[in-house]
């Protein structure tokens, strides 16, 4: 009996040794998923070396920061630079128009007028007023000048300057040069004209000026005195 026992015990031993090895018991089964989750408690230190990223973060910001701050710095340099070079220019600038004068308007006072050879055609007739720089500095002269003719008797005749449309230039006269206005009239009666009054001189008035002068001048100005003028041109011929 004894015999027999011991080996029916050592069957059942055996058999539930097999039946350990296949079975699906729950601690057999959960065995390795510790195993496992041991395995991955290790991503804590992965997150501690990501962690690490404000301070590489930090630094690359305290670079661009410093980076910008240098820009600055520089672009105040160069713009204080700048406005010393700016104002050195403006004060040499300013030197050099105060110790070399630009040419002034010519005045009357500094001019000298004539009336050149008339130039008859068809009841027309064409000549140059010509206005010469007497004083000793360069001056310029730009537009037209004012007109009024005096008869024998020194009495002011009736006068129409008219201006033609021809754009003005300014024109430099140095000392002895010369600048002309073309003048044109008609010696033919037109409307209620039965005759035209015969001029002995001329009043000129120079551009922009008020002061004037006089010169001889013989001509017959028909159409109610008109004198068609153009502007100041350099030279003084046609």
């Amino acid at each position: 009996m004894t015999d027999t026992t011991l080996t029916a015990g050592a069957a059942v031993l055996a058999l539930l040794a097999a039946g350990c090895g296949t079975g699906t018991t729950p601690s057999a089964a959960s065995a390795p998923p510790a195993r496992t989750t041991t395995a991955h408690t290790t991503a804590p230190h992965t997150t501690t070396a990501h962690t690490t990223a404000p301070h590489t973060t930090t630094a690359h910001t305290t670079a661009a920061s410093a980076a910008d701050t240098g820009r600055a710095t520089a672009a105040g340099a160069a713009s204080a630079r700048y406005g010393a070079a700016a104002r050195t220019t403006a004060a040499r600038t300013t030197a050099t128009q105060t110790t070399g004068a630009a040419p002034q308007r010519c005045r009357t006072t500094g001019l000298r007028a004539r009336v050149g050879r008339q130039d008859p055609g068809a009841g027309n007739r064409y000549a140059p007023l010509v206005l010469t720089n007497t004083s000793g500095k360069t001056c310029w002269v730009y537009g037209f000048v004012g007109l009024v003719l005096i008869d024998g008797r020194g009495d002011v005749l009736r006068t129409r300057t008219r201006r033609e449309s021809v754009t003005p230039h300014r024109v430099t006269l140095r000392p002895g040069a010369s600048a002309h206005a073309r003048l044109h009239w008609t010696v033919v009666p037109s409307g209620h004209e039965t005759r035209c009054p015969a001029s002995a001189r001329l009043m000129i008035i120079p551009p922009d000026e008020v002061a004037h002068l006089e010169v001889p001048f013989s001509a017959t100005v028909c159409d109610d005195g008109r004198i068609d003028a153009r502007p100041m041109a350099p030279g003084a011929g046609l």
